[in-house]
């Protein structure tokens, strides 16, 4: 398939790394030294120049192209691509926005914008922040098969009840499976044998309930921990943020500096209780008991400003933080320096824009440690290596650092075994090594 990505940057990046060696990939940016980093990075073709100009597209073979992807910085110019690309040809379009305007228009009038995928950056990282905070010990939490499964990841800390125990003492859940340990740079499939140790974070996939009771084995009860929610900061994330939390029955709290913005929130927003005043004045955060949150989530704009935000709640006593972050580059950081959860509005919307670029029979992914692993949601076809054939021996015929998570049969959760039959129209939630990503999706 010929695909043309306009906008290289992270999002950009991740696409065409992940389509590179399927697709024959063009990307379009107009900054010189991205193209050239993209030439002698991997193997794509890589035009320099304005991405809603016709001929720098044309440079790009848009007359050949099967899938056009916007995302660039720009919302209105991803729109332009998309729409250039429509009168072309028979192109499938997907666009990047940031802002929910533009998603809420397309979502209402079919074939706006000329876009067939509208991803809205700013609601997914909302959604994904919303999902996390339900599970108060996680560091990252996905639905799969409808909700039928969910995927969660944990960090193991020195005074968790895990630390040391083996895999073989905390496995006492029917409905879940210990996927993967992710230990300094290494990535284990973890044995009964394997002991955890303070630092890992360990990858957990199964039933929602099962999820739910390991995830308060090792720390708070979900429900108990969101009494108190407090969002710092009123641009577009924040707002999301809130918005989700208000639907599900949460009455936050939100701050914001300035006074038009602070407004504005509080009349769309009637379950949230919006603090006029910067989130830095450390007399109003004692004054108003701030340090008392369950939950603080800065989405103020800048990074170093989400930062020092988490650093200051959690010095004022807030159980648990979460942080915003525009650059992947410092999510390690965020978390080595005790943020408790690092979310990247890119990552998100890399994540969404992939799975529908995916082998046909993938439904749904989940990347891990910035594509370190995945865990993918594919559908069981009659040529799968895995139909009709019980787990253990067809795995002989995939390769290593593969877990077979959980079954999706008929709506329902199945637990996968060893003598477990795969049959056809099985939803499988399989967590896979990046590295043979490629050779799983086109075996099952």
């Amino acid at each position: 398939m010929h695909v043309i990505i306009v906008g290289a940057g992270e999002v950009g990046w991740a696409i065409a790394d992940d389509l590179a060696e399927v697709h024959q990939v063009v990307v379009v940016d107009r900054d010189g030294e991205k193209v050239e980093d993209l030439t002698y990075s991997m193997d794509v073709l890589a035009v320099q120049g304005d991405g809603t100009d016709l001929q720098i597209l044309e440079e790009a073979r848009i007359a050949e192209a099967e899938m056009v992807i916007a995302c660039t910085d720009i919302d209105e110019a991803n729109i332009v691509v998309c729409n250039i690309a429509k009168a072309i040809g028979d192109i499938f379009t997907i666009g990047r926005v940031k802002h929910r305007n533009f998603l809420r228009t397309w979502t209402r009038l079919e074939g706006a914008f000329g876009v067939d995928l509208l991803i809205s950056t700013d609601l997914l990282t909302a959604e994904s922040i919303f999902r996390v905070s339900g599970l108060p010990s996680a560091h990252d939490v996905n639905s799969f098969a409808g909700g039928v499964v969910r995927m969660a990841e944990f960090d193991i800390s020195s005074t968790s009840p895990l630390d040391g125990r083996s895999i073989r003492d905390v496995d006492r859940y029917d409905a879940l499976r210990f996927a993967a340990v992710f230990r300094d740079d290494d990535l284990l499939v973890p044995k009964g044998d394997t002991v955890l140790r303070s630092g890992d974070r360990i990858v957990t996939i199964g039933a929602p309930d099962a999820i739910r009771r390991f995830s308060e084995e090792i720390g708070q009860k979900a429900g108990e921990s969101l009494e108190n929610i407090v969002i710092v900061g009123g641009s577009e994330i924040g707002f999301q943020t809130a918005r989700i939390f208000e639907e599900h029955g949460y009455r936050p709290q939100l701050i914001e500096r300035d006074p038009a913005r602070a407004r504005a929130i509080a009349e769309a927003l009637p379950k949230t209780t919006v603090l006029e005043r910067s989130a830095t004045d450390l007399d109003f955060l004692k004054r108003e008991h701030i340090g008392r949150a369950d939950l603080l989530v800065a989405t103020m704009g800048r990074d170093e400003q989400n930062l020092l935000m988490c650093i200051l709640a959690t010095h004022l006593g807030v159980d648990r933080t979460v942080a915003v972050i525009e650059s992947t580059d410092y999510a390690d950081l965020f978390e080595q320096v005790g943020i408790d959860v690092a979310i990247s509005p890119l990552e998100e919307a890399a994540e969404e824009i992939i799975q529908f670029t995916r082998h046909d029979r993938t439904k749904k992914i989940a990347m891990l440690e910035h594509d370190r692993a995945e865990v993918v949601e594919v559908g069981i076809g009659r040529e799968s290596v895995l139909v009709d054939r019980e787990i253990a021996d067809a795995m002989t015929d995939l390769p290593q650092r593969v877990v077979i998570g959980a079954i999706s049969r008929d709506g329902k959760f199945v637990t996968p075994r060893g003598d477990t039959v795969v049959r056809q129209g099985d939803h499988l939630v399989i967590f896979v090594d990046t590295e043979v990503l490629d050779a799983v999706t086109e075996a099952v």
